[in-house]
């Protein structure tokens, strides 16, 4: 997962590294710069944070550049590890021809053995084959058709941009599998992964879809191929506002959006219901979903837990059966499906590789399947390419940790189900609405509590390993708890069915491990309790999250909230349970080692 940015039109080439700041989030072991300079190409490039990369071109010139044309890269190592020699930009051997790419060549290999490209290489990635191929065919062809023959040999994804030195009139991109988009501003053309990186010098944007070609110039694009017959993009006005991507007073993204929750279940509320209360929701969405026979859930990471608890409520409000599945596994190892199924795909950034390969695969298997897409991004990829689109109204979340989006996932999908429900003439007592409002009072007394909350973690979790439990929906927020632990921590966490703890688990527990119950129902309390003192009596370091009415000595209470509903608020104290070790640890909880915030390749 990778980073690209870009511009081509007068510009500072502060535009590169600001662009990239914005795009750390999808890597940050190592980043780097190319642009125009004096009629050469230049190129900056270093390991570690954008900011080094910044003092870096601070220091040869204190004034800045400015640049008629360049691009820049933010990396995480899928090819060769990190280093400066496999840092973006790559050239080819003559340094005619300067690329960024995002993605993975998969038969890289076999091209290099195919032409003779050992002796030449200087790196381990697969991104400097593309540009040497590009100089084999430059040496007879124009630079558009270098381009577009080198990418014709290319198996795999790939977002690239290229430079070349004779030609920096034309800024040259691709596009397959992986995002990105075009900027338009009045004086010069902006590329970029995500329309974050660009959002500072614009609000509109252009689509590049799969297959796609396309010659740059600081006014105008030219399709040079496409796998469409289209000889132009629909554009879109994106709605980001630059505060969304500002810290203000916080020190960290992650306790940022930690603390936005309530305002995320505000703006929820406010999308999906009217004025009386109502549920807003598409028919078409509903009477595609009421017309299936099987409903599948799709996601990767935190999304996939949240599909565990989303499954639930669609199961109890439905009666539908609901399936949750891994994408990765999913895509590749597609289960027997039903004879009528439809498919949800669950993704913060709607960006999420192995989803679109889900998405692509049953496609191509049946091109009458329905897709519905649950994401954060109304304008990204899967939301483009899915049959409907469900918006999460999270606002943007910049910290790799998933936290605000996790609580929007949960609670749309809760809406959906009730709403479905509803549709099919099921009897549901109770009110959503105002159960949902009751747990964004009840998120905002769990925030107010964050001193007594922080005290607690760094009492508890003082081990290299530490357990969550639970039973029902206690036990799905349980494997999220741990991997908001274990992600940002780096203490091995794992999230553990209680009534399984055993049949083997309990073999874990030491003196002092830390175990973590939560119970989210009257019905599994007992039981749960029951698990609790099996790993107590064993040396463990146990605490009870639980609600109010069933909370006992000892225990942290949430304010009463309807029990389907009560994961979401139990969530947010381990969510600053995981913040507040990371932090007492001297960690980097925005930007935890070896994770991106956008999985853009499988």
């Amino acid at each position: 997962m990778c980073g690209i940015i870009g511009f081509i039109g007068n510009s500072k080439v502060n535009t590169l590294t600001n662009g990239l700041n914005k795009l750390e989030y999808r890597g940050y072991d190592s980043c780097g710069v190319a642009f125009l300079d004096n009629g050469k190409i230049d190129i900056q490039k270093t390991v570690g944070r954008v900011s080094s990369l910044e003092n870096i071109l601070k220091s040869i010139r204190k004034d800045g550049y400015t640049s008629s044309i360049g691009i820049g890269h933010t990396r995480w190592a899928t090819h060769g590890g990190v280093n400066i020699n496999n840092c973006h930009p790559h050239q080819d051997a003559s340094s005619r021809f300067t690329i960024v790419h995002n993605g993975v060549i998969e038969n890289y290999k076999d091209l290099k053995t195919r032409y003779n490209l050992s002796d030449t290489l200087v790196s381990d990635t697969d991104t400097e084959i593309i540009a040497q191929l590009i100089a084999l065919y430059g040496e007879k062809f124009d630079t558009k058709t270098a381009f577009i023959k080198t990418l014709s040999l290319l198996e795999g994804s790939y977002a690239i941009a290229m430079i070349d030195a004779k030609n920096p009139e034309c800024l040259y991109i691709a596009k397959n599998k992986s995002p990105l988009l075009i900027g338009k501003c009045d004086d010069k053309m902006l590329i970029g992964s995500d329309a974050l990186a660009m959002v500072n010098y614009t609000n509109t944007f252009v689509e590049v879809l799969d297959g796609d070609i396309i010659a740059l110039t600081p006014t105008s694009y030219e399709i040079l191929h496409s796998k469409t017959d289209g000889v132009s993009r629909n554009e879109f006005t994106s709605s980001i506002n630059v505060e969304d991507i500002d810290k203000g007073l916080y020190a960290d993204y992650m306790i940022k959006e930690i603390n936005e929750q309530p305002a995320v279940m505000r703006n929820i509320l406010s999308t999906y219901f009217d004025k009386d209360g109502t549920v807003l929701m598409d028919t078409e969405i509903l009477h595609a979903l009421a017309e299936a026979d099987r409903i599948y859930l799709v996601g990767c990471g935190t999304s996939y837990n949240a599909g565990l608890i989303g499954a639930k409520y669609i199961e109890k409000y439905t009666k539908i059966p609901t399936e949750v599945h891994l994408a990765s596994e999913f895509a590749y190892n597609t289960p027997i499906l039903s004879k009528k199924p439809i498919f949800l795909l669950i993704s913060q950034s709607g960006e999420t590789a192995d989803l679109r390969a889900v998405l692509t695969s049953l496609r191509e298997h049946n091109s009458d399947y329905k897709f519905i897409t649950l994401t954060n991004v109304a304008n990204s990829t899967l939301s483009r390419e899915a049959d409907f689109t469900l918006e999460l109204k999270a606002g943007v979340e910049v910290a790799v940790a998933s936290t605000k989006a996790y609580t929007a996932q949960i609670s749309v999908l809760n809406i959906l189900a009730y709403r479905l429900g509803m549709f099919l003439g099921k009897r549901l007592r109770f009110d959503l609405e105002e159960e949902l409002s009751k747990l964004t009072s009840s998120i905002e007394s769990i925030l107010s509590d964050a001193n007594n909350i922080e005290k607690i973690s760094k009492r508890l979790f003082v081990k290299n390993h530490a357990f969550y439990i639970g039973r029902g929906l206690g036990y799905h927020s349980a494997s999220e708890a741990a991997l908001k632990l274990k992600e940002i921590s780096y203490i091995h966490a794992e999230g553990f069915a209680g009534g399984e703890l055993k049949h083997g688990t309990i073999a874990l527990i030491e003196k002092d491990t830390p175990v973590v119950a939560l119970i989210c129902s009257t019905k599994l309390e007992l039981n749960t309790r029951s698990n609790v003192c099996e790993v107590a009596a064993r040396g463990a370091n146990t605490l009870v999250i639980t609600m109010e009415k069933l909370a006992r000595k000892g225990d942290y209470a949430i304010p009463n909230v309807y029990e389907d509903l009560s994961p979401i608020a139990i969530n947010v104290v381990c969510q600053m349970f995981a913040y507040y070790t990371a932090k007492n640890l001297g960690l980097d909880v925005d930007k935890p080692r070896n994770l991106a915030k956008s999985v853009t390749v499988e």
